[in-house]
């Protein structure tokens, strides 16, 4: 049976409309698991309802996370634009899956999430708080490659990758400043930002910082992500 992987829904604020996009699922699929779009509900009866259903989770990407959970006022309004329900639901859904050691995989504000839910900060823009070279965003087309990542040896996406180095897509204008207790770099851009992470105590809890769910058709890594996390939660 194909184990049933929990996607957190996308919100739009113009249409005030969940959205999705296909990657997301395509590439659950691909893998061999069966994506299921949750509800947005912050009851929390409801969500251990709706992740007792569930063999993972998949932290999609998306808004900005709110800095209020890792301790610090918004730069201004117009550079931070924080989805707050999706941030209250999810936090619960990631305390769970992480309580019952389900799997879990974060994407961009995936990564972001979990690092702050978890005591890390994040730099809240990057091109003001952290100016680089390295071009973290990208006009379409979204699976092409923007810059390289040293993959940190001994770690677990290296054994699965098998390689020193990779070449990913970017899009982002956050990042982890400091890394939570708990998590360890699993890869590092060169402008030394930490764009994967992984949960040593966990059995399979990881994020990335780049968009698998863009590339994973024209990438070999991206594939082998998705299909780590699917068999992780069979």
């Amino acid at each position: 049976m194909k184990p049933l992987i929990g996607v957190m829904p996308l919100w739009d604020d113009d249409k005030d409309s969940i959205w999705m996009l296909p990657g997301y699922m395509d590439g659950v699929q691909e893998a061999g698991g069966l994506p299921l779009i949750f509800p947005f509900t912050e009851d929390p009866a409801e969500i251990a309802r709706l992740c007792a259903l569930c063999d993972g989770f998949l932290m999609t990407g998306g808004h900005d996370v709110s800095p209020a959970l890792y301790g610090e006022a918004p730069l201004s309004a117009e550079l931070v634009k924080p989805c707050e329900k999706r941030d209250r639901m999810e936090t619960q859904v990631l305390a769970y899956a992480l309580a019952q050691d389900k799997p879990v995989l974060g994407i961009c504000r995936g990564l972001q999430l979990l690092n702050a839910a978890l005591g890390g900060t994040l730099y809240q823009d990057l091109p003001l708080q952290h100016p680089s070279e390295v071009p973290h965003t990208q006009r379409p087309p979204y699976d092409e490659p923007r810059h390289s990542l040293r993959v940190l040896p001994d770690t677990p996406l290296h054994r699965l990758l098998d390689r020193d180095e990779i070449a990913v897509n970017s899009y982002h204008h956050q990042a982890i400043r400091d890394l939570a207790p708990g998590l360890q770099a699993m890869a590092v851009s060169p402008d030394g930002l930490v764009e994967a992470v992984w949960a040593p105590d966990k059995r399979f809890c990881w994020a990335v910082q780049w968009h698998p769910e863009y590339a994973f058709r024209r990438d070999e890594s991206c594939r082998a992500i998705f299909r780590a996390f699917v068999a992780a939660a069979t």
